[in-house]
């Protein structure tokens, strides 16, 4: 059975191309060009993943994310006109999985959508074979079976791709990652990498750890990013 895309654009030319690249590439499509009719029909029907733009009519996609990922953790592509930082902090800080800028490539858009799709299906694997897993680095410990992260007793209350940033890091403690590792082994792009993205994620762990008393994400100037327990 063909996974499900949905379209919530009020650009109907727009939506109508991006249907048709995904269609030939064997995606089922349904186009919706409001907020508030994309939110309804996904709650009735639901979708392997969402292609959502911010300015929308009737509910904007902020307000149409922030209610499907209460609901759900199905990736949420946000695309949209807008290419203000204050946008893709607000869209990737209510769990947005990534955030494209108009105009785009449809086949960037198409590969961009293949790569959520896979990291989405990998993580589900990987949560049934590892119930019981925990990753313990002095006062932080990860359960990726369930994706939480403690400091100590207190939940860090980490979105999807906040967790699996800061898995990386606890997978290979004192290794330093570069943005573009960062971007491709979590995102899953190859050649593709979004620093603004990669950054506006760190700040928000780093926030996270530090409310809890934490500073294990370091700087290394001019290489990345890496996890030590050092003070």
């Amino acid at each position: 059975m063909p996974q499900k895309i949905l379209i919530i654009e009020d650009e109907k030319e727009l939506a109508d191309i991006l249907g048709e690249y995904l269609k030939v590439e064997g995606f089922e499509v349904k186009i919706c060009n409001d907020g508030k009719a994309g939110l309804d029909y996904f709650r009735a029907e639901q979708a392997s993943l969402v292609l959502l733009d911010i300015m929308l009519p009737v509910m904007d996609g902020i307000a149409v994310c922030r209610e499907i990922r209460n609901e759900s953790d199905v990736p949420v592509i946000m695309v949209s006109a807008k290419s203000g930082e204050m946008d893709k902090v607000v869209s990737l800080g209510i769990g947005a999985d990534d955030y494209v800028t108009k105009p785009f490539s449809p086949l960037e858009l198409v590969a961009r959508v293949k790569a959520q799709l896979r990291r989405y299906e990998g993580n589900n694997g990987k949560q049934k074979e590892t119930p019981g897993e925990r990753i313990r680095l002095g006062v932080l410990t990860l359960c990726p079976g369930s994706y939480e992260a403690y400091i100590e007793d207190q939940s860090l209350n980490l979105t999807t791709k906040e967790f699996e940033i800061l898995l990386l890091f606890a997978k290979a403690p004192g290794q330093v990652f570069s943005k573009s590792q960062i971007y491709e082994q979590v995102w899953g792009y190859d050649g593709i990498c979004d620093d603004n993205s990669v950054t506006v994620y760190i700040n928000r762990i780093r926030e996270k750890l530090k409310k809890q008393g934490c500073a294990y994400i370091k700087t290394v100037w001019g290489a990345g990013y890496k996890l030590s327990t050092e003070a």
